[in-house]
């Protein structure tokens, strides 16, 4: 199992540099950063482009990725171009990490717009934007004419030090977001349950869309690794080293293939102890 950890855009670089080198010293195989303009009214909060760009010249084994790209807020055109330089910086060890986004009035699309598209127009938005971004990072001239984003003639030759592109991994657990994955993904993301109060605990929704996943992906004669973003409040993963074997054991043998932990830090909803995380990494780092 693939284990990467989730850092917060919300510290100056004096601090954050460190975190960066330390989940590479760690061992941990991903270090991930949430892709917002604002979350949840924790401030400050830095832009993900920017650190990961800071992060490639700072570490030189560990990938490094968003979880996930929004195209609530950013044109696939100059995300597409950050990538590329990102992908460059850090010798082809970039993962773009791609979801629909969220609906939080404060965050993202609320924020810029104070508007709540309806489910069907996010949806269709996603596909658009993973269209054209796969297309741009291929390169090298693309033209493309959308009912959301357009290009004209634009230029992203040579490409992406990865070949043919960076890696995607395409979050959401509805049938279009998983056939955007099946199609376009080398990894599918699903953070569990979609709603606390759905009734639906986390381990039972992720098996029963690892099962759809599977036909899904059966269709386009492809298979792809699987990601859970841990933090479900039923599944306490960072409680201790035998709470995560245990967690990691069970999902493992539903077919999740990679994990994604939360970085403690005391004013984010995943507050934790660090003695945990890095027992974690140690355990992972003796596989």
């Amino acid at each position: 199992m693939r284990v990467g950890v989730i850092l917060w855009p919300i510290d100056s670089w004096s601090v954050a540099r460190e975190q960066w080198r330390a989940a590479e010293d760690l061992g941990f195989d991903v270090a991930w950063v949430y892709d917002h303009v604002a979350w949840r009214g924790i401030t400050p909060w830095h832009d993900a482009y920017t650190t990961l760009a800071a992060a490639a010249v700072e570490t030189s084994r560990i990938r490094i990725g968003t979880l996930v790209a929004s195209p609530n807020f950013r044109h696939p055109l100059p995300t597409a171009l950050a990538a590329k330089t990102i992908d460059d910086l850090s010798g082809g060890r970039l993962e773009l990490g791609i979801g629909a986004g969220g609906t939080n009035r404060r965050s993202d699309a609320g924020i810029l717009d104070d508007v709540e598209w309806p489910l069907r127009e996010r949806a269709d938005r996603l596909a658009e934007w993973v269209d054209l971004m796969d297309r741009l990072l291929r390169g090298p001239r693309t033209t493309y004419e959308g009912r959301f984003w357009s290009v004209h003639d634009a230029m992203t030759g040579p490409g992406c030090v990865q070949r043919p592109r960076v890696p995607f991994a395409v979050a959401g657990t509805g049938p279009r977001a998983m056939r955007l994955a099946a199609k376009y993904a080398d990894t599918w993301v699903t953070a569990g349950a979609p709603r606390p109060d759905s009734g639906v605990s986390c381990f039972e929704a992720v098996r029963s869309q690892l099962a759809k996943l599977a036909e899904v992906t059966a269709a386009e004669g492809r298979t792809l690794r699987a990601l859970l973003r841990t933090g479900a409040p039923e599944d306490p993963w960072m409680d201790s080293i035998e709470a995560y074997r245990d967690l990691a054991g069970r999902y493992g043998e539903l077919g999740i293939t990679d994990l994604a932990l939360h970085w403690p830090h005391e004013r984010s909803p995943f507050a934790s102890d660090r003695k945990v995380l890095e027992q974690i990494a140690a355990e992972q780092h003796s596989v």
